[in-house]
């Protein structure tokens, strides 16, 4: 339990694998989004890690996203109801500038992306966690939706889309029990978009007892 004051507002966590349709999902939901992805660090980042044997920066792994960062935005939008978050550019591995997001007139908004798991006992040990959410759709059925959603955007070049695609297929059931280790509740879109009305009617789920 935490010791903090209770909140005004608290987030859900909607993660999944990468293309599993959450940014549809919040989008859907009709509540305010945070956008994790935008907390990428830039591409000439010295830390960003690398896909073993391979000189392909891995933008899967958590240490290529600035935690700390965010973090900081939950809690002060919890807190305040607005805060600065950066925009960035997937297609340019950069950030691009600055933008205020402000979620005053709702009980509870969504921090969606693939890293929002790991956050999860943070956002609880701030009191700030309404809910977490790890949104499956089955590696085929992801794979083709994010190798299509990044290609229409041009998000890297053609043949990374591919070595990243097929190599999350191959990954995206140990993706999940991650996600659900860490305490991301695993459900299909309509199930998700039922807990999604569930923390905005202030009813507690599972991940944020």
């Amino acid at each position: 339990m935490s010791s903090h004051p209770p909140i005004p507002i608290r987030v859900v966590l909607l993660s999944g694998p990468s293309g599993s349709g959450k940014s549809l999902l919040a989008a859907r939901s009709g509540l305010p989004v945070l956008r994790l992805d935008d907390f990428y660090k830039d591409g000439d980042n010295p830390t960003l890690p690398l896909v073993e044997g391979s000189s392909d920066i891995d933008w899967d792994h958590p240490l290529s996203w600035g935690t700390e960062s965010a973090v900081a935005a939950i809690e002060e939008l919890c807190r305040t109801g607005s805060t600065t978050v950066p925009t960035y550019d997937i297609s340019l591995s950069a950030r691009t500038g600055t933008e205020t997001l402000r979620v005053e007139r709702t009980p509870v908004f969504i921090a969606e992306g693939i890293f929002a798991a790991e956050i999860v006992a943070r956002c609880r040990e701030l009191g700030v966690l309404a809910d977490a959410i790890c949104l499956t759709r089955g590696p085929l059925t992801t794979f083709r939706r994010r190798f299509l959603r990044d290609l229409r955007e041009g998000r890297k070049s053609v043949p990374f889309l591919l070595r990243r695609g097929w190599r999350l297929m191959r990954r995206e059931r140990s993706i999940v029990a991650h996600q659900t280790g860490l305490g991301a509740y695993p459900c299909d879109r309509d199930e998700a978009l039922g807990r999604l009305a569930a923390a905005a009617a202030g009813r507690c789920q599972r991940a944020a007892a």
